[in-house]
């Protein structure tokens, strides 16, 4: 299920995407990366925050390196995004909005998946674990790979690169 879910979640994203970009065509292009940049917080989030739920009812828990994994791969998106979004014009209000939306709903989504969690089986769960990878993997090829490469040069190859191993290195604590 993780294949379907990863495939789900990169079309997906992919889609949604492309419909940003042309309501934006012939705008400014930082917005446009600046909401993609935000549906990307958005698909992965709510899987992820879902996730959460179940963990919590399950009796899982929600281990620390969890914690750090979500705080750490979501906030470079916000600020990117808004700073994207800033730089195209975009009110500070109109920001803090969306990304109020955005926070709120991943609330939402652990609280669905703490009151689902009886019905989430291995399978469910690992197509929503695959969704959430597939929608972020395409995001960051699309949006933030080419942003980190002009703005940081060779550097951003292995931040990116050493950003992984320390999340590897997160997933195997417990």
């Amino acid at each position: 299920m993780d294949g379907a879910g990863l495939g789900l979640g990169a079309m997906t994203y992919f889609w949604l995407d492309g419909v940003i970009e042309r309501r934006f065509a012939g705008g400014n292009a930082a917005a446009d990366g600046g909401v993609g940049l935000a549906l990307g917080a958005f698909l992965d989030g709510l899987p992820e925050q879902a996730v959460l739920g179940i963990g919590l009812t399950t009796g899982a828990g929600v281990g620390v390196s969890l914690l750090v994994a979500i705080f750490v791969s979501n906030v470079p998106e916000a600020i990117g995004s808004a700073r994207d979004m800033q730089r195209a014009g975009s009110s500070r209000s109109h920001i803090l909005l969306l990304w109020s939306v955005i926070a709120s709903c991943c609330a939402l989504a652990t609280l669905i998946g703490y009151a689902a969690a009886n019905a989430a089986t291995g399978e469910l769960r690992s197509l929503i674990d695959g969704f959430a990878a597939g929608s972020l993997i395409v995001m960051l090829i699309d949006s933030m790979i080419p942003e980190a490469t002009r703005g940081a040069g060779r550097v951003a190859g292995l931040a990116t690169t050493l950003g992984f191993a320390v999340a590897i290195a997160l997933s195997t604590m417990s």
